[in-house]
């Protein structure tokens, strides 16, 4: 996978609006005039990086690509059996393919057409370290990162904790008056951009404290320190996938019912994992009281299925163009009365309420679109994602569900 970076990308853009700016101090004009017509955008312009997009998009549609289906920033070129991958964000361009020819003819008509930095195999792209390992595996961390906001918030020496949530407190939301010295909203900020990008091991913790962002106090605050006290002892742990040729596409969905204190709605928890590596997880809080287990899975299931149907398109989307099988879209569920509830259209004493909106799922489990099948607890890899656990068990699913320390 090659890196390419456009220089000064904004100003490709032609404009089709008219829009006119004043002139720079010192520059005089002919006939009195004191503003100038863009031809082009500039930075700071809000059409700016719309119009570079589209000239982009032109472009890359005018070599033979054409746009994901799934992902307007995805670009897929298929010859002979070959294809090629083009990611775009913003100005920073990813190239992968199956045929170093074509990868290499792709890069060379892009520069043809702008100017870019070539960076070679990337190993370093939005933040994100790009670690290739010995063993033929990639590693996607945040190390620098880590550090970065451990010092910025005065944790660069602390003690390293064994998981990233206390079991041991429960935290609720507080009606006090008093103001909280501590830069709570900006910690939890920071914490969720480093959960959403390499660490879904912090997933639960993250989404907890975030309940508390109106009035927090010290209690909630200690509960965000004991995060960046788990991330001290685990700054090298990244995101591993394995070069095994079997994709191996599967889905977890798990929910903690009633664990709320405050008003006891459930948390639902998902997780997807291609090549032994998370591809998609989320950890969100119900909108509704469940009054059982079995419906809180449920509920979990429609939100899993929701993301998982959007992440195994664009998955199979890649892989026809690649020439691969597509893979099943399968969910691993720990609750058999969920899935009994799932093949069984039958409205019984205990499941005649659930809103008509979650059962879509019998309609896709009855397509075939969407695989259910039991595992027990033990496997059940999403758990990470509904509540605190230990540190035993909180290590055990971290490693399973494809988070390790990181090797250079």
């Amino acid at each position: 996978m090659d890196q390419l970076d456009v220089v000064t990308a904004f100003l490709y853009g032609l404009m089709k609006e008219k829009v006119f700016c004043s002139v720079p101090e010192g520059v005089e004009l002919d006939d009195g005039f004191d503003c100038v017509e863009l031809l082009k955008a500039i930075y700071g312009l809000k059409q700016a990086s719309r119009v570079w997009n589209e000239t982009f998009d032109e472009y890359v549609r005018s070599i033979g690509f054409r746009v994901s289906c799934y992902e307007p920033c995805l670009y897929i070129k298929v010859v002979d059996g070959e294809c090629v991958l083009l990611l775009v964000y913003v100005d920073d361009v990813l190239v992968t393919g199956s045929s170093a020819e074509m990868i290499a003819e792709v890069k060379h008509q892009l520069k043809s057409r702008f100017e870019m930095t070539d960076s070679g195999k990337c190993s370093f792209i939005l933040g994100i370290e790009v670690v290739h390992n010995a063993d033929g595996s990639v590693t996607l961390s945040q190390a620098c990162y880590i550090n970065d906001i451990l010092e910025r918030f005065g944790m660069q020496d602390c003690k390293p904790a064994e998981s990233p949530v206390d079991i041991s407190m429960k935290l609720v939301p507080s009606d006090a008056t008093t103001k909280l010295d501590a830069p709570f909203r900006e910690a939890v900020g920071a914490l969720m951009h480093l959960m959403t990008s390499t660490r879904p091991d912090i997933a639960f913790a993250v989404g907890y404290v975030s309940r508390f962002m109106e009035k927090p106090q010290v209690e909630h605050w200690i509960a965000v320190k004991r995060i960046f006290r788990y991330l001290q002892g685990t700054k090298s742990h990244g995101i591993r996938f394995s070069p095994d040729k079997n994709i191996d596409f599967q889905g977890y969905s798990d929910a903690d019912w009633a664990g709320d204190l405050s008003d006891c709605k459930s948390t639902s928890g998902y997780l997807f994992q291609v090549a032994s590596g998370p591809i998609s997880w989320g950890s969100k809080k119900q909108s509704s009281v469940s009054l059982s287990t079995s419906e809180a899975e449920y509920i979990a299931l429609s939100l899993a299925i929701q993301e998982g149907k959007w992440v195994h398109e664009q998955l199979c989307e890649v892989m026809v163009a690649a020439g691969g099988m597509t893979p099943e879209l399968k969910f691993f569920e720990d609750n058999q009365s969920c899935i009994k509830m799932t093949k069984n259209p039958v409205n019984h004493g205990r499941a005649k309420h659930i809103d008509i909106k979650y059962h879509h799922i019998r309609d896709e489990v009855k397509r075939g679109e969407v695989i259910v099948e039991y595992c027990e607890t033990a496997t059940m890899l999403a758990d990470i994602m509904t509540k605190g656990l230990g540190g035993p068990r909180h290590k055990d699913l971290t490693a399973a569900l494809g988070v390790h320390a990181c090797s250079h």
